[in-house]
């Protein structure tokens, strides 16, 4: 059954490839909703649909400065074209949906509520964080536009009620809404081999980049092979720490031990995550991550530190690992806890008949379809 109203559009900030599949997963439950659905988006989103006539797509395309002075005018110059794009749209959209890179979106979203249109900004993790951890100028300015646009929302979507007070979001406690763009292909992300069969112990997949903290990973990775020696570690993932990696286990002599696999395709997943018996999230800060849930379905053993959403779903020892922080002596004693573990199957089963009961496809059209009923009501 199809609510009123008929149309519904999504903004986005121009996305990089890892922003293409919560986009396209949202779209895709928007498009069980509504009759039609607007997507304003750049990067690498723009190219992300084909072929369905119920999508309409809008292009956005954004420069960044080197300066703080440019890196703002370019930032407000990209605003006003989405603003444009929201003018022109305005008898075709009654409610839109802010979600990557909307919490500064500021001038949109004020256009939107102008033009007398409900707004909802879906958290898919903060820009603010990330700037603020790399001491940028440009945190401030991040940080001011993230409270305006939280005080312009109609509903503020989180992953999860433990983000209410991680974030501090508490004062918008009456406009929280709990629900998620993540849900999963059970035919694909599927356990297919015994843990103990496994041919890596340890790995990670993801963005090779700072705030990952992969490279903090990587150094544990020689304490980790001073005890357990016969453990070799799988890296998937491509980013602008790839050279340095490279030359670190080079130099450190782990090439033997360490297979270095690059960018892995989504479709080749979980080929690569039924062969790591664990996967460690080393992350300063995330969201909800999805190659988190896609281990977990693929029965891999997750260990990950307790930042967004993450311990809502990882609870210790139950299913999966936290570990107190991503320092790498830390991350080297929780990989040798949790292989170490003799409940790992439990774990394992427990941590798979999660993320089957939890991220379902019905299920995420549920919450949303849940949230536009209370917007329309």
């Amino acid at each position: 059954m199809k609510i009123n109203p008929p149309n519904i559009g999504i903004v986005t900030f121009p996305v990089s490839q890892a922003g293409v599949i919560p986009l396209s997963n949202l779209v895709n439950i928007f498009c069980s909703i509504v009759e039609e659905v607007h997507v304003i988006t750049g990067g690498d989103g723009y190219t992300a649909f084909e072929n369905n006539n119920k999508i309409h797509k809008y292009l956005v395309k954004h420069n960044s400065g080197h300066t703080l002075f440019s890196r703002i005018f370019k930032y407000i110059q990209t605003q006003i074209r989405i603003s444009n794009k929201l003018i022109k749209l305005r008898k075709n959209v009654n409610c839109w949906v802010f979600f990557i890179g909307a919490e500064g979106l500021v001038i949109p979203i004020l256009t939107a509520k102008l033009l007398r249109k409900k707004v909802v900004v879906a958290s898919a993790g903060t820009g603010f964080k990330p700037a603020k951890a790399a001491k940028s100028d440009f945190a401030f300015f991040l940080g001011l536009l993230q409270n305006c646009t939280y005080h312009l929302a109609n509903n503020i979507v989180l992953y999860s009620k433990g983000l209410v007070e991680k974030q501090g979001l508490g004062k918008y406690k009456n406009k929280i809404f709990i629900a998620h763009e993540h849900f999963l292909d059970f035919d694909l992300f599927k356990n297919q081999c015994q843990l103990n069969d496994r041919a890596f112990s340890v790995g990670y997949i993801g963005r090779l980049s700072e705030e990952k903290g992969v490279f903090n990973f990587i150094k544990a990775i020689s304490a980790t092979l001073a005890e357990r020696n016969e453990s070799i570690c799988f890296i998937g993932g491509d980013g602008q720490l790839k050279d340095d990696i490279e030359k670190y286990l080079l130099e450190h002599n782990l090439n033997k031990k360490v297979k270095f696999a690059g960018w892995i395709s989504h479709e080749k997943l979980p080929q690569y995550l039924n062969d790591i018996k664990l996967v460690v999230i080393p992350s300063y800060y995330e969201g909800l991550p999805n190659i988190m849930l896609e281990a977990m379905a693929c029965g891999t053993l997750v260990l990950a530190t307790p930042v967004g959403a993450i311990p809502d779903f990882i609870k210790d020892s139950e299913t999966g690992f936290i570990m107190e922080d991503n320092s790498p002596g830390c991350i080297a004693t929780n990989i040798i806890r949790a292989l170490n573990n003799p409940d790992i199957e439990q774990i394992e089963n427990k941590a798979m008949t999660l993320v089957k009961k939890e991220f379902t496809y019905e299920n995420a059209v549920m919450k949303y379809r849940e949230l536009f009923d209370k917007l329309c009501s």
